[in-house]
């Protein structure tokens, strides 16, 4: 027997001796049973072996988002041994930082497994003397990151997956602030994860840990109040689907709470179905995701459709377009980013508007012109760096986060957000304007910042890190017939940003073809197996009878970027 096949197979007979779960159990265990002794003798490969060896290559670890994986058996997969674990090490981690004077406030989606796994973290805090406060039912992310601060917990835990194929799920950690771990916690809580011994050593009770109320609820409904203007503009009509998730109950609520119209919801995906059976992906960025909306959209015939993902921390924004298929436009998450920002900057909100390096600049120019009140940030991608801006006010990411009240919820909120768009759409209407039509002035007040996507999804991982040491190694000289001016390896650092794996290419203008700069960031997804690439070109628009001239001018270079990046990349 191949002694590395031994202590793989003896790996996986411990974890199975342990696992509490009936359901991983009878999983690994028919694995086991299926690998032929003969296999194991001859050194030869075989599926189950394959199967066991990715199960048992490493532990999950923190990324952009959490834990997040597929569910299954082995601690490279999502399982009640892995929660289990995390849930251990956060305990001891808070415990050694003393952090013992509030409760741990854990919330949950409709997702697979999602319930076993907040009652196994509650159960895990009271087994370590911690007060555990459970969410009473499946409930939006947002309204997690804001029972934190209004509880005053030490820290918080969600299960999610958000937007991720319905076999995965994730588990998302935060700290007392509000807002999620980051270096060196996730570290330090990784270091006390795998100091931990058997599941056996870590006590379980089966009760003591308190599971709140329908107030909770109300509380996060009645800081919405902050997010609008009082006496606004309510005349907006919406189509909305929660995409198979748990953001219909509340997002109806906060509408209605507001004095909007209710909103048309997409019947066939109102209610929570972990099975996600309308979408290939539950994200409203993925092709055909929203094919049920905009049908709901021509019937109804409304000013605007939204859709969270199935955590409700994300929100997207539909307009109508007769020139698409669909007769709707999806807004890029840039395009909402900036009409938010637009729209706070004109409210009178003041302190830090930030984003991150893959964000639009777009950002910073609407900033700049905001007055001294108003400064500007750029973090590294996701909010757990975001929320951490000092003096922060409004923070986006192009992955359709937006963070529009961060004294309530430190993190991105779909809620709030879509409060948010619904009131500036409000207002536009009352004075015969529209979304798209805002989208205009802006890009003739700042120039037209377009932006795109190259975003490849592998089944292996190593394709990724090749793609990123040939971009290291071969770095391009020029992209889309523009010259790359600067390249910056992100793993580095910046004077201002921690390292982090991803290549920044800053490429220089070209006069002749109407175009002022482009840039384009790679990086390996922190939620996804994807690589991903983001491209923005800025194109001068003098003014709105330009602006065809100036989008397709932008998108034969975005087309040219996808093509030379694809190719220098090798993907």
């Amino acid at each position: 027997m191949a002694r590395d096949t031994a202590e793989l197979l003896r790996q996986a007979r411990t974890w199975l001796a342990e696992d509490p779960d009936p359901e991983t159990r009878a999983e690994l265990s028919a694995l086991l049973d299926a690998v032929d002794p003969a296999d194991v003798e001859n050194g030869a490969e075989s599926p189950e072996l394959a199967e066991i060896t990715e199960r048992f290559a490493g532990m999950l670890q923190f990324g952009t988002a959490g834990l997040r994986g597929e569910l299954g058996a082995g601690p490279m997969r999502m399982n009640r041994a892995v929660v289990i674990r995390a849930a251990a090490g956060l305990a001891a981690h808070l415990k050694k930082q003393g952090q013992t004077g509030g409760p741990v406030v854990i919330g949950y989606d409709a997702r697979y497994k999602s319930i076993d796994f907040a009652r196994d973290t509650a159960a895990v805090m009271t087994g370590a003397g911690l007060r555990a406060v459970l969410l009473p039912e499946p409930l939006p992310t947002p309204v997690l990151a804001f029972a934190i601060r209004h509880l005053g917990a030490v820290a918080g835990v969600t299960v999610t997956a958000s937007h991720n194929p319905p076999r995965d799920n994730g588990y998302k950690v935060y700290l007392g602030d509000g807002s999620q771990i980051v270096p060196p916690a996730d570290a330090e809580i990784a270091a006390e994860i795998a100091a931990l011994g058997g599941l056996d050593a870590i006590p379980r009770p089966d009760s003591g840990w308190e599971t709140l109320g329908d107030e909770i609820v109300q509380a996060y409904l009645a800081r919405t109040d902050a997010v609008l203007s009082p006496g606004g503009p309510r005349d907006v009509r919406v189509v909305y689907t929660p995409l198979h998730g748990v953001g219909r109950s509340t997002f109806a609520a906060a509408f209605a709470r507001a004095g909007f119209p209710a909103p048309t919801v997409v019947a066939e995906q109102a209610e929570p179905d972990p099975a996600f059976p309308t979408v290939a992906f539950p994200n409203p960025e993925e092709p055909g995701a929203m094919d049920l909306a905009f049908a709901t959209a021509r019937a109804a015939g409304p000013d605007i459709v939204i859709a969270n993902d199935p955590d409700a921390d994300r929100c997207a924004v539909a307009v109508p377009d007769p020139a698409a298929e669909a007769g709707w436009r999806m807004l890029r998450g840039d395009e909402v980013g900036a009409l938010l920002a637009r729209h706070l900057a004109d409210t009178g909100a003041r302190g830090t508007f930030a984003t991150t390096i893959v964000s639009s600049s777009l950002l910073g120019r609407i900033a700049d012109r905001a007055g001294s009140e108003v400064s500007y940030d750029e973090t590294l991608t996701g909010f757990k760096w975001l929320a951490r801006a000092d003096g922060l006010r409004y923070a986006y990411e192009e992955a359709l986060g937006y963070c529009v009240d961060p004294a309530g919820v430190r993190d991105k909120d779909g809620i709030t957000a879509a409060l948010l768009v619904a009131e500036l759409a409000a207002g536009l209407k009352q004075q015969g304007r529209t979304l798209t039509g805002l989208l205009g002035d802006i890009a003739v007040e700042y120039g037209l910042h377009a932006t795109d996507q190259l975003s490849v999804r592998v089944e292996d991982l190593s394709l990724i890190a090749a793609a990123m040491t040939r971009l290291r190694e071969q770095p391009p000289a020029a992209l889309a017939g523009l010259t790359v001016d600067s390249a910056e390896d992100l793993t580095r650092g910046t004077d201002r940003l921690p390292p982090t794996d991803g290549l920044r290419y800053r490429l220089a203008g070209d006069a002749g073809r109407g175009m002022d700069a482009a840039r384009v960031v790679v990086r390996p997804s922190g939620t996804e197996p994807k690589l991903k690439c983001y491209l923005e070109v800025v194109v001068p628009v003098a003014s709105a009878a330009e602006l065809d001239r100036g989008r397709a001018t932008a998108s034969a270079v975005l087309d040219a970027l996808k093509a030379d990046l694809a190719a220098a990349a090798g993907i």
